[in-house]
């Protein structure tokens, strides 16, 4: 991962970590808080049935003449304070000496028993154990969240690391396709300036990498950048591919491409730069793909569009890729993967209906069928 990269995992990770953990401190606390209200409760009514229960032994003992006897019960202790001692208890709920305690008036003096003291510490043990558990709890969540945080962040990462592959493979690509007409042109001035004479070869070579250059900054505009609203107009198919033909005509001469077409006339709703891009990458690719001595097979009608070359071709693996961003369909010759793309994007504007058949070393054809 790169610089970026990390930045953003790492953003991501420590997002979703601190939120995860906020949760996970705010759910474990109102859980731990009810159990122990409820721990509370239970207790003190536990504590409340026993003293009941004792005052009840007391008053019936009196009441029957009978000797009294007191039932035990696991975990808690009581204590029988006669009248005398009365000044030294108070009635009510409390916490002494690591135990609840609650000390009860039930007695109502029978067998001169002023109150009966109840206590446990059962609350306390119950206490811990549910902070342990509690704690437990939501040790072992945040592990399961920071591990799933993990392959989330991954998995969030993917498209973006394959994105920035693509980004950084086609601005190596684009300054590669910048490098090679520019230095064509600080050549052909060069060398111009030398002889102080003009001739045809040098001034083609200047004209084909500018209109190079003047390819890849249509193409660049048409991904990269805002363009005024323009209104789609009938065009004459026919003119504009015959002045795309005529725009590369240098760079077919110089790969001894020959192209031959057969055009009809037809009126298109489009907007005419639209066009012009166009047929100027189906073109431009086909004239980039094609060997030297080679045909390009251009035909229009008011049905369709097709341009065949006898180029490197496509493998069937790559055909269905070969429209997407940044996909380069050959490495044979230059590019950055933008002009399909491109096309496909117009297409699906006017719904053009666009195929492409293709067999390696024999070429490839590009169909599209008008609405």
């Amino acid at each position: 991962m790169n610089e970026l990269e990390k930045r953003s995992f790492y953003s991501f990770l420590a997002l979703y970590l601190s939120s995860s953990a906020i949760f996970i401190l705010l759910l474990g606390y109102w859980y731990y808080d009810a159990q122990k209200n409820a721990l509370e409760s239970e207790t003190y009514y536990k504590l409340e049935h026993l003293a009941d229960k004792l005052a009840g032994s007391i008053i019936n003992a009196q009441m029957k003449g009978t000797v009294l006897q007191l039932p035990e019960q696991k975990g808690f202790e009581y204590s029988l304070i006669p009248t005398q001692d009365r000044a030294n208890y108070h009635v009510g709920y409390f916490e002494k000496d690591a135990q609840k305690v609650l000390v009860s008036a039930a007695p109502q003096e029978h067998l001169n028993i002023e109150y009966v003291v109840v206590r446990t510490n059962t609350y306390f043990t119950k206490l811990h154990k549910l902070q342990t558990q509690v704690l437990t709890v939501m040790g072992i969540s945040f592990v399961l969240i920071v591990l799933i945080s993990f392959f989330l962040a991954k998995l969030f990462m993917k498209p973006l690391h394959n994105r920035m592959s693509q980004i950084e493979g086609f601005i190596q690509d684009v300054s590669h396709e910048l490098n090679t007409p520019i230095t064509a042109l600080k050549m052909s001035a060069s060398r111009a300036i030398k002889k102080e004479v003009y001739d045809k070869k040098i001034l083609t070579n200047i004209s084909i990498s500018t209109k190079q250059l003047e390819s890849i900054y249509k193409s660049l505009t048409f991904l990269n950048f805002k363009q005024k609203m323009q209104e789609s107009e009938q065009v004459n198919l026919k003119v504009i591919l015959e002045k795309n033909i005529s725009y590369y005509e240098e760079l077919t001469n110089a790969k001894h491409i020959e192209i031959k077409s057969s055009l009809e006339d037809v009126t298109f709703n489009i907007i005419p730069a639209r066009a012009e891009l166009l047929f100027s990458n189906l073109i431009s690719n086909a004239i980039k793909y094609s060997m030297p001595n080679t045909t390009i097979s251009i035909t229009l009608t008011p049905e369709y569009f097709t341009i065949k070359d006898e180029g490197v071709g496509i493998s069937k693996e790559k055909l269905e890729a070969i429209f997407e961003l940044y996909k380069r369909e050959s490495d044979i010759a230059g590019g950055f993967g933008v002009g399909l793309n491109i096309v496909k994007q117009i297409c699906d504007a006017y719904n053009i209906k666009v195929t492409v058949s293709s067999e390696l070393e024999k070429g490839s054809e590009f169909t599209l069928f008008f609405p």
